[in-house]
Order: structure tokens, then sequence, then C-alpha cells
């Protein structure tokens, strides 16, 4: 822990290898093309959690890395890098808040890395919050970020990970406990067809409307792709 932080903020992410990641976008585009899409994802996420203030930064990574991907970043980034443990999501989530609470963290923050136009000032909210969880809910289903404080509430045995059904589940997990929590605006993850297409277009706008901030390096790489011949 730094000497002058007390917050964590983690970026739970792949090592970019062709055919391992955002493998539901394979009927629209290569592996080749999908993987440098993902890395694109990477970049644009990883600038967005060094842009965030008074928190040191974190990439969780899925499994042991083959790439050396993510040992380039730490070399020219103020990020840390771990691998991620446990049998499912929501063990590999607890081990992650458990293990930066050990070193002294009050609150810590874990996005993905399928919201590469994700706000960054959702996240600032979310390390700043004083509720014990909080949730940035995504409109699949599950959550695009999740934060806790102090310590582990425990609400992750019991949910159906890759469902629709997350944050239902983990919402009534916390009402069980009778835990408030504090929830973000709703935002969106991309992983099929119609999010990507959904991403190119919201990024447009964004840019005709002089309001991007996130994403730049994403939409560079999808004008390149003319997505509209491909769908």
């Amino acid at each position: 822990m730094t000497q002058d932080s007390a917050r964590a903020l983690i970026l739970f992410a792949k090592d970019p290898v062709a055919g391992q990641v955002k493998t539901r976008l394979s009927s629209l585009l290569d592996d080749p093309t999908v993987l440098s899409l993902y890395r694109h994802f990477l970049r644009d996420s990883i600038d967005k959690i060094c842009s965030v203030a008074e928190a040191d930064r974190f990439i969780g990574m899925a499994s042991d890395p083959e790439t050396g991907y993510f040992d380039e970043v730490a070399r020219s980034h103020p990020v840390r890098l771990f691998v991620q443990k446990g049998r499912d999501l929501g063990e590999r989530m607890r081990q992650a808040f458990e293990d930066r609470f050990k070193e002294g963290y009050e609150r810590v923050v874990i996005i993905g890395s399928d919201s590469p136009t994700l706000p960054a000032t959702y996240i600032e909210q979310a390390l700043l919050s004083e509720k014990e969880v909080v949730i940035g809910p995504s409109t699949d289903g599950g959550y695009y970020l999740i934060g806790m404080r102090a310590k582990v509430t425990d609400i992750f045995d019991g949910v159906a990970w890759g469902t629709d059904r997350v944050l239902s589940e983990t919402l009534q997990a916390l009402k069980d406990q009778r835990t408030e929590a504090e929830l973000l605006p709703v935002w969106y993850d991309v992983d099929l067809p119609e999010d990507l297409r959904f991403l190119k277009t919201h990024l447009e706008w964004m840019a005709h409307s002089g309001l991007l901030k996130e994403g730049r390096t994403t939409l560079e790489f999808l004008n390149q792709l003319h997505l509209e011949s491909k769908i």
C-alpha cells in the first residue's frame, strides 16, 4: 500500500491470447481481430484506472500470464499485478478483496475490462462511497463494478455467475444480510455482436457531441473495421 492511499482499484482482465478473449464475438470477427479489439479495450481500461486519483491501481489477471503484455504495462503504468485465485468469479473477487484488506486498504473497488466507455467518475464515486457495498449494475443483469469498505461482505455464495441473475441474486443476498448498498448508474458491458454495434454508435455520438472521454482508442480501432459491412 502506498503511504498516501487507503483505496485500491482493481481491474480484472484476461491475458490477451487469440481465441481466449471475447469469444462470443467470434460470429462477427475472426480471432486476430477480436484479439486486437480486446487489446484496445485493455488499453482504454488501463488508461482509465490510471486517471483515477488517490487510489492504488492493480490488475488482477485471470490466469498465469503467457504473453508478457501485463508485465510491459506494469513497467510503463503505476499498477501492481496479481493472479486471481478461486474456482469461480465470486471466489476470485472475494480473495482479491481479502488480500487488499489484509494489506491495509480501507476501500476496495473491482471493475472488469468489458466496459471501455465506463465513466471514470463512476469509479471515483465508488471509491468515495461510505456504504459497506457499492455496485454498478450492468444492462445484462450483472454488474460492471463492485466495491467494499473495511471488510469483505459475504454476498458471493450461491450466485449463478455468467447468467442474467447475478445482480438480482447479489442484491437479494444483501437484503437478507440487512446490508445497505449504494447503486451506481446503469452501464453496459460488451460481450455480444449487438453490444459491439451499440458501443460503436455510442462512441461515435459521444465524439460528435464533443463529450468523448473514455474509449478513444477503441473508437479509432472500430472505425477501421467498417463493422456495418460485417453485420
